[in-house]
C-alpha cells in the first residue's frame, strides 16, 4: 500500500517573546505517528521518540517572530539557513533563561521592608514605647484623681495583661513555652519583686506628681550599683561612683522644694527602686532559656497572684462600701471600666514593646533611650496635669536626668569593653 505524505503546515508565531520553549511533546499533533514513522528530507534527518538515545549539544535558540514549516514527517527550523533539533535548543533556551534569569537578580528573593530600612523600624519602636508610656502615665494618674486605690488598679494592670497573654498563647502568637517547676521556682522571685515594685511606684503616683515619683525613680540606678557591689560583690569602677553623685543630689533639691511632697509617695517610690533592683538580680539568676514574651508572661501571672490578696486586704472593704460608688458617679460606668481595660493595655503594651525595643538596639542606645523616656513623660506630665513647679525643683529634676544620663553612658562604654574583650578571648 502506497503511504501518502501530506504536509503539515503549523505557523508558530513569536512576536512577544525573547526565546523560542518547544519540546518534544509540542511539535506536531500527531507526535504518535511520529514515533511510528521517521523519514529523511533532503535537509536534514531527525529521529523523534519520547526518550532519544542521544542528546547534541545544547545552543541558544532565536527567532525573529518569522512562522515555522512543518512538513513531509521532518522537521525543519530554518533561520538563517541553519538546523538544530528543536528538543535540545528548546533545553539550551531553559538553561540560558536560568541564566539570565539569576545573573539579573530576579531569581533572588527580594528583601523587605525592614531589611531595607532597619532604621526607620527602630525609631518606629522608639517612637511607639515612648507614646504608650506617656499615655499610660498620663490616663494612670487621671483615674487616681477620682478613683484613688492604687492595689486594685495594680491588680487591673496585671489582670488585663495576663489575659492579653492568654489570648495570644490561645492563637499561637507567640506558642506558649512550656514551664516546669524548676523554671517557675526560678521565676517566681522575679515576679514578687516586680509585683511589689509596681505597686509602690502606683501608690507613689497616687500620693504625689507624676514628674516627682519619675524623678525619685531617677535613683534606680544608685540602688543599682549598690547592690551589685555589696550583694553581688561585683566590683563598681570609680566613675561610675562619682556619676551617681549629680542624681543623688539633683533628687535631694527636687524633694525638698516639690509642692507635692509626702513621704507616702517618696518612702513608695523608694521601695519601688529597691524592688526593681532586687527583680534585676534575680533576672540574672532565672535565665530560663524561654523567649522575653513568654518570660514576660508567666511574670505577670505570678505578679498578679501575688497582688491580689492585699488588694483585698487593704483596699477591699473601702471599694466595696463607697470606692465603685463614688467612682461611678463622678465619671459614669462606662468611662471607669473603659479607662481601667486601657490603663491596663497600655501598662502591657508599652512593656512589651520596651522589651521588643531594647532587644533590637546596643546597649548604649538603650541607655539613652531609657533616660530621654523618663525626659518626656516628666515633660509631658507637667504640660498635661498644669503641675506648678519650683525653680530649684526643676534645677534638681534637670541635675539628676543628667546624671543618669552620665551613669547610662559610662556603665554602656563598660559593658561594651567586658563583650568585646570575651570576643577576642574566645575567638
Amino acid at each position: 500500500m502506497a503511504s501518502v505524505i501530506n504536509p503539515v503546515h503549523s505557523p508558530i508565531r513569536t512576536c512577544q517573546l525573547s526565546s523560542l520553549y518547544l519540546s518534544s511533546n509540542k511539535i506536531s499533533p500527531s507526535f504518535a505517528l511520529l514515533k511510528a514513522r521517521s523519514l529523511s528530507s533532503k535537509a536534514s534527518s531527525l529521529t523523534f521518540s519520547p526518550l532519544p538515545e542521544t542528546i547534541k549539544p545544547f545552543s541558544p535558540v532565536e527567532t525573529s517572530c518569522k512562522a515555522l514549516r512543518f512538513s513531509g514527517w521532518s522537521q525543519q527550523l530554518r533561520r538563517r539557513g541553519s538546523v538544530e533539533p528543536p528538543v535540545a535548543k528548546a533545553a539550551a533556551a531553559d538553561a540560558e533563561g536560568a541564566e539570565i534569569e539569576s545573573a539579573a537578580g530576579y531569581g533572588k528573593p527580594s528583601k523587605s521592608f525592614s531589611e531595607k530600612f532597619p532604621f526607620l523600624i527602630t525609631g518606629f519602636f522608639f517612637f511607639m514605647w515612648y507614646l504608650l508610656n506617656v499615655i499610660f502615665n498620663i490616663l494612670n494618674k487621671k483615674v487616681y484623681n477620682y478613683f484613688p486605690y492604687p492595689y486594685f488598679v495594680s491588680v487591673i494592670h496585671l489582670l488585663v495583661g495576663v489575659v492579653y497573654c492568654l489570648v495570644s498563647w490561645s492563637i499561637g502568637l507567640p506558642k506558649r513555652a512550656p514551664i516546669d517547676k524548676e523554671q517557675l521556682a526560678l521565676l517566681t522571685p522575679v515576679a514578687f519583686c516586680h509585683a511589689l515594685g509596681h505597686v509602690m511606684s502606683n501608690v507613689s503616683f497616687a500620693a504625689v506628681a507624676v514628674s516627682f515619683t519619675h524623678t525619685i525613680k531617677a535613683l534606680e540606678p544608685f540602688f543599682n550599683a549598690s547592690a551589685s557591689q555589696f550583694v553581688l560583690g561585683q566590683h563598681i569602677p570609680l566613675s561610675l561612683w562619682l556619676s551617681l553623685a549629680p542624681v543623688v543630689i539633683g533628687v535631694s533639691m527636687a524633694s525638698l522644694t516639690e509642692l507635692s511632697f509626702n513621704w507616702l509617695g517618696f518612702g513608695s517610690a523608694m521601695i519601688s527602686n529597691i524592688a526593681f533592683t532586687y527583680r534585676s538580680i534575680y533576672s540574672k539568676k532565672a535565665m530560663t532559656g524561654m523567649d522575653s514574651t513568654n518570660v514576660y508572661a508567666y511574670i505577670s501571672i505570678i505578679a498578679l497572684l501575688v497582688c491580689i490578696p492585699p488588694a483585698l486586704l487593704i483596699e477591699g472593704p473601702q471599694l466595696l462600701q463607697y470606692g465603685f460608688r463614688d467612682a461611678i458617679a463622678k465619671v459614669g460606668l462606662y468611662k471607669f471600666l473603659s479607662d481601667l481595660f486601657w490603663i491596663g493595655m497600655f501598662y502591657h503594651l508599652y512593656n512589651q514593646l520596651a522589651t521588643n525595643t531594647l532587644e533590637r538596639v546596643a546597649p548604649l542606645t538603650h541607655a539613652v533611650g531609657n533616660v530621654l523616656k523618663r525626659v518626656f513623660v516628666i515633660g509631658f506630665s507637667i504640660v498635661v496635669f498644669g503641675n506648678k513647679i519650683s525653680t530649684q525643683t526643676g534645677i534638681g529634676t534637670a541635675i539628676a536626668i543628667a546624671g543618669v544620663a552620665i551613669y547610662s553612658l559610662i556603665k554602656a562604654n563598660i559593658e561594651e569593653q567586658k563583650r568585646n574583650a570575651a570576643a577576642i578571648s574566645t575567638s
